[in-house]
């Protein structure tokens, strides 16, 4: 099968998503995938999915410059190499330790490194209305944004969701 996007390479990647209960699904190419964001998640950690893999079979990835470190987090004392095997931090203080590393995987896979949380209805209902900061208006600007970009790309209008895509970045940036 060829991608859907640009027609011209074998579809590797296959993307189902489900939003309000609607299903759409693609198939891209690894260049396209790429470029739509949906690049390996275990690529910030520096190792490949077949290093994953062969972590189950018992075997150890091979050594990277950026697992090579001596730092450790004073909380818990685990390592860098630690976090990427066991795939999970060993405390809190470990994202502040391993910040630099840890974020553009966070943001790949979160879509954000900020947590905003969810908070009751009747939360808040007494304490007074705050502003919000310009990076809270910048961060639900790119909401907006990729929930447009991800509705252009379920219908296809491939050139709507690209120009929106750039947006992104730029904001991103």
């Amino acid at each position: 099968m060829l991608c859907q996007n640009c027609g011209k390479r074998e579809a590797t990647t296959h993307i189902k998503r489900v939003v309000n209960g609607e299903t759409s699904e693609s198939h891209l190419c690894a260049e396209c995938a790429a470029s739509m964001g949906y690049a390996d998640v275990f690529s910030g950690f520096g190792l490949s999915f077949g290093d994953l893999l062969g972590g189950f079979l018992g075997e150890t990835p091979a050594p990277q410059n950026q697992l090579g470190t001596g730092s450790r987090c004073r909380k818990c004392g685990s390592s860098w190499n630690d976090i990427v095997r066991a795939g999970k931090v060993g405390c809190a203080d470990c994202y502040r330790t391993f910040y630099d590393r840890l974020q553009p995987t966070l943001q790949r896979i979160h879509g954000r490194i900020r947590h905003t949380g969810k908070a009751a209805g009747s939360a808040g209902t007494h304490a007074p209305v705050q502003e919000k900061t310009a990076e809270e208006l910048r961060e639900e600007k790119i909401e907006a944004l990729r929930k447009q970009m991800n509705e252009a790309v379920a219908e296809q209008n491939f050139e709507q969701a690209a120009k929106l895509r750039d947006e992104i970045r730029g904001l991103e940036a």
